[in-house]
């Protein structure tokens, strides 16, 4: 005989049981990323064992501080996934120290930031609207609220980042820190370069990875690990891990940065997460990922090329990355109206600025187009083509009905044969399928 008390009971209930309503939107949620075609580029699918591990029973613990020192008892089990994490995060990306308990690529930043800066310092940063992110210095973001940035951009000629600029102006201004990382950026960066300007400015030289971690992971783009002083990133881009951040630094950095990460921005860390940190670094680590990696930059020069060939300008001719932008602006759309008739269609993108865009943000000039989470799903080449098709008939007729219906189902049946979540899918169907059969009683 059990005597579980009414709590535990309550405890045991499903999500089905205690909120219909968020089972509802999950349920939809499980089905909207297996059923379209998700070309956002800054996201991806993670693995069932980081889904295993994000959701996992660390989520109780709180543990302040770090393995060995924390402010609480009962940390021996946290601590062993923690020194997992920071050790493969250091073999992985060759660096002298890691910092694993950021939340976000923005907490990751603003730690890198106030350990190197004193507010009212000046930076330099890439301009946002050419491809930068809010963290490196957007007036309206706590970046350019407290440090005095300023921007360096591309060149028109080229739409690539002018690096004659970025030394004229460090030369100019003399930097504090100069910043480099992009979030809408299709080209190799060249980090030994924007290191020398930054040496012979005696400035500090900090690296925004976000975007390019699992092609740097896999040696597919160059490393910033040896060349600058900070490298941040975020886990959930290329990098296939769990939504969170990461910091690495110097060896004579490493104190300042631990103490101002805690106690100077939070409490406690996500352990579940660093848990999902943990496991995504391990498979970053797998000869299989560099093979991924390769596939990522294919499949992207496949899409922008057969775009430009159904008539689609590229921001910059191509990519060499994850990533591309596409000019809306030129053929009298805005990036605004191309993303929802995508969405429409079951292609999900995102508005994006293009280089000198006559278009205020949240309209656009442009798309950006990602290819990390398609190759996740083992999509090659033709089936690049065949997106390339649908994108390029959908903006072509742009506001038609019709063809967005069909491409939609045509849509749905090339994700089917590329199956993600394969048992969770099920699930949420036969848990649709019981819903509807109750309410029709």
């Amino acid at each position: 005989m059990t005597h579980d008390s009414p709590e535990l009971v309550r405890m045991s209930r499903s999500l089905d049981e205690v909120d219909p309503e968020v089972a509802e939107a999950l349920r939809d949620e499980v089905r909207r990323q297996a059923t379209g075609l998700e070309l956002i580029a800054s996201e991806n699918f993670v693995s069932e064992a980081v889904l295993e591990a994000a959701g996992s029973v660390f989520t109780n613990k709180y543990a302040e501080g770090y393995p060995g020192k924390r402010y609480y008892g009962g940390c021996e089990n946290v601590d062993r996934v923690e020194r997992l994490a920071i050790e493969r995060a250091k073999q992985l990306f060759g660096a002298e120290h890691a910092n694993v308990q950021a939340h976000s690529g923005t907490q990751a930043n603003i730690s890198v930031y106030m350990t190197a800066l004193q507010p009212g310092a000046t930076v330099l940063g890439m301009n946002l609207a050419h491809g930068g992110h809010l963290t490196h210095g957007h007036p309206l973001n706590f970046s350019g609220k407290t440090y005095k940035f300023v921007a360096y951009g591309v060149t028109k000629e080229t739409e690539t980042i002018d690096y004659d600029e970025i030394e004229r102006l460090a030369r100019e201004h003399q930097p504090k820190m100069i910043v480099a990382g992009a979030s809408a950026y299709a080209r190799i960066i060249d980090f030994p370069r924007i290191a020398k300007i930054a040496q012979s400015a005696g400035s500090l030289f900090f690296v925004d990875m976000a975007h390019i971690a699992g092609l740097v992971a896999a040696g597919l783009h160059p490393s910033p690990v040896p060349y600058a002083d900070f490298v941040s990133t975020t886990t959930h881009k290329t990098l296939r891990g769990p939504r969170g951040g990461l910091v690495l630094c110097r060896e004579k950095y490493a104190k300042d940065l631990d103490r101002i990460t805690f106690p100077g921005l939070q409490g406690g860390p996500l352990e579940h997460v660093i848990a999902a940190k943990a496991v995504c670094l391990k498979e970053a680590a797998a000869p299989e990922f560099r093979e991924y990696q390769k596939q990522v930059v294919a499949n992207a020069r496949a899409l922008a090329a057969g775009l430009a060939k159904l008539g689609f300008r590229i921001v910059t001719g191509g990519t060499d990355n994850h990533l591309f932008l596409v000019d809306m602006h030129s053929r009298g759309i805005t990036g605004r109206d191309a993303e929802l008739a995508l969405e429409r269609s079951g292609m999900t993108v995102n508005k994006n600025a293009i280089p000198f865009d006559p278009l205020p943000p949240m309209k656009a000039g442009g798309i950006r187009v990602g290819s990390p989470a398609v190759t996740t799903r083992g999509m090659r080449e033709p089936e690049m083509e065949k997106i390339a098709g649908w994108i390029a008939e959908v903006l072509t007729h742009l506001g038609d009905t019709a063809i967005e219906q069909r491409v939609r189902k045509e849509v749905a049946t090339l994700a089917e044969k590329f199956p993600l979540y394969a048992r969770r899918l099920e699930a949420a169907n036969r848990a649709e399928m019981l819903h509807t059969q109750r309410a029709n009683n």
